[in-house]
């Protein structure tokens, strides 16, 4: 597919990706708390429940058809048309705030949405805590069971949270297997969709997450996503407490962030290579 430029239409007046008709745009939301009174931790990716509440209004209005992320991504793989004005809502980490309030405002304008659990971040987790868990409170089983049963896609996270393509190849693959053998235990359910921690990935790690039987993974990027994406480099636009919701019908036209880049930025690499230095450096000695 031939990707063709956003350019200006009658008067100078910039058209939408969607105007152009030489690819579908499709956002991908990417939130990671729902509270009036979150961890400081959070506090800047943290959006008030009554502000959520009018941001999954004005999708519902926008008449969008919410898909999980296996939806999409099997649409991705088999080519299949989306349906129109699609969107995907998804949630990193696994805060107990989801259950308490994005959950409810969902159900009342029946979007779906996907929420990519970080195993060790659980409550209660017979297989023990992630050394760096923040401040929560987080969900523990019986909530995921619960989200489950009422239709939200639980994806995987990894187990501890690590910048992942700073790791060695192994420490890699367990920490991205680990949290799919998990969840799939506990939810007594395949697992395919899995999300990368701070966004960060790169080639081995797309191999690691394909091999670890992941039918699709999203990055980050604060990108819009679109009908030739790569499905283990899925765009996502982070929403954080400042979204406006112009900004945010803005990427529901197409508009207000660029499309998802076909291949890896230069600067990206090398962002890449100064945080794999700074983490053998910062790695203890055995």
């Amino acid at each position: 597919m031939v990707l063709a430029a956003a350019h200006a239409g009658p008067v100078g007046q910039s058209r939408t990706w969607r105007e152009t008709g030489a690819v579908t745009p499709v956002p991908i939301l990417l939130y990671h708390s729902v509270s009036d009174n979150p961890p400081a931790w959070i506090r800047r990716y943290c959006v008030a429940p009554d502000v959520f509440s009018r941001q999954l209004e004005l999708i519902g209005d926008w008449g969008a058809t919410a898909l999980s992320v296996a939806e999409y991504a099997r649409s991705l793989e088999d080519g299949r048309p989306l349906p129109e004005r699609s969107v995907v809502i998804t949630f990193d980490d696994g805060l107990a705030d989801f259950q308490e309030h994005a959950l409810p405002a969902l159900r009342r304008v029946a979007l779906a949405a996907t929420l990519f659990v970080t195993t060790g971040f659980l409550e209660g987790l017979p297989e023990g805590r992630g050394v760096s868990r923040p401040p929560g409170p987080w969900l523990d089983a019986a909530a995921l069971l619960d989200l489950r049963a009422q239709g939200i896609e639980i994806g995987a996270h990894t187990h501890s949270h690590p910048q992942l393509d700073t790791l060695p190849a192994e420490a890699a693959r367990v920490e991205i297997a680990r949290s799919k053998e998990i969840l799939e235990n506990l939810l007594s359910a395949r697992v395919p969709s899995f999300a990368y921690p701070y966004g960060y990935h790169g080639p081995v790690v797309h191999r690691l997450a394909q091999e670890s039987g992941f039918a699709s993974a999203c990055a980050v990027k604060n990108a819009l996503s679109f009908t030739a994406d790569d499905r283990f480099a899925l765009a996502r636009l982070t929403v954080r407490a400042d979204t406006t919701l112009a900004g945010l019908g803005a990427w529901l036209d197409g508009r207000g962030a660029p499309l998802a880049p076909r291949r890896e930025r230069a600067r990206t690499r090398a962002w890449r290579v100064f945080r794999r230095g700074r983490a053998v450096v910062r790695r203890p000695l055995r």
